[in-house]
């Protein structure tokens, strides 16, 4: 097996990039082969995650994407990633079926509609914001304070 971390990942189909915290590679007779290799490779993405398993599929979906981006990039059909929760210390393996890939579909045209329209949807705060790797570009707590144009102008003319 090689492992490979901080793997770039992007897909044109889907317009996703990343980086895979991790990446597999498992000899396998329906793999790619890999430069300077003579033999095939199966990838498998894997995900660390420094919390619990959580009640919602947000990182299966994740792991997903990843794959289909990993699956676009060298050809090769992905059936399964892992999730790895630091808390729990415990590793999961995730079958990325149709539903998965879906969603995952789903969600990126959803952001590219958004995109497209100019609409940044709010952000619904919670506790993970804490840890979020993109919490200083989100700023999802200065949202909260935020009120339309309209009231500020309002308020300020009946200051006067």
């Amino acid at each position: 097996m090689i492992l490979a971390r901080a793997v770039p990942v992007a897909s044109y189909r889907l317009g996703l990039s990343g980086i895979c915290d991790a990446v597999e590679f498992t000899p396998s007779a329906e793999g790619a082969i890999l430069p300077r290799r003579n033999e095939k490779y199966l990838p498998a993405p894997v995900e660390y995650k420094r919390g619990r398993p959580k009640s919602n599929p947000v990182d299966e979906v994740q792991l997903c994407a990843q794959a289909m981006c990993l699956e676009e990039m060298i050809s090769v059909s992905i059936p399964v990633g892992y999730l790895f929760y630091g808390e729990t210390r415990h590793r999961t393996p995730v079958t990325l079926g149709n539903e998965l890939r879906h969603m995952v579909q789903k969600i990126a045209w959803e952001m590219h509609t958004y995109f497209e329209r100019g609409y940044t949807p709010k952000v619904k705060p919670s506790k993970a914001c804490r840890s979020c790797s993109l919490m200083d570009i989100c700023l999802p707590y200065v949202q909260q304070k935020t009120m339309p144009a309209s009231a500020y102008i309002r308020e300020w003319i009946e200051r006067d």
